[in-house]
């Protein structure tokens, strides 16, 4: 796997600006602007790399998740069957097949409406790329030279 800095097999790097340690300058102020839009554009893309990288590893692993849960849930649900006629019939039996239909229904309907608030919590808590947020997050105090203020 190749990490989110690297296309193929060359490796993107930000531009190094020049400066003349004597006091006179050396690289012209259009030079300048060019290497700071050169450095902004690896920027954007590095972050971009970052991005796709970290979503294919959350969607890979999401689909392995789902795949196994779906295993799961068919044969829950088989279970979940046979568990309620046998208790439908074993209620039938003393308050009559329609009123044991009526209370396996409504127990199922209190289990549903607890899995559909535990299931909404857990998804309220899904966070999404949050390498790429933080580091975007940085990008106004470094262009500002601000760098103290990322870490």
């Amino acid at each position: 796997m190749t990490t989110p800095y690297t296309s193929g097999s060359s490796s993107i790097e930000p531009h190094a600006t020049t400066t003349s340690t004597t006091g006179g300058d050396d690289v012209s102020l259009g030079e300048r602007l060019s290497n700071v839009t050169r450095d902004i554009s690896t920027l954007m893309r590095q972050e971009v790399a970052l991005a796709k990288a970290e979503v294919s590893e959350s969607a890979s692993r999401a689909g392995k998740g789902v795949g196994m849960l779906a295993g799961a849930a068919v044969a829950g649900f088989f279970v979940l069957m046979f568990l309620s006629i046998s208790l439908w019939r074993a209620l039938g039996n003393e308050t009559g097949y329609g009123w044991s239909a009526l209370i396996v229904a409504v127990i199922w309907a209190i289990i549903a409406a607890i899995l559909a608030v535990v299931g909404k919590k857990a998804l309220d808590e899904v966070r999404g790329v949050p390498q790429t947020a933080d580091s975007l997050g940085k990008i106004p105090n470094a262009l500002k030279g601000q760098e103290e203020k990322n870490l």
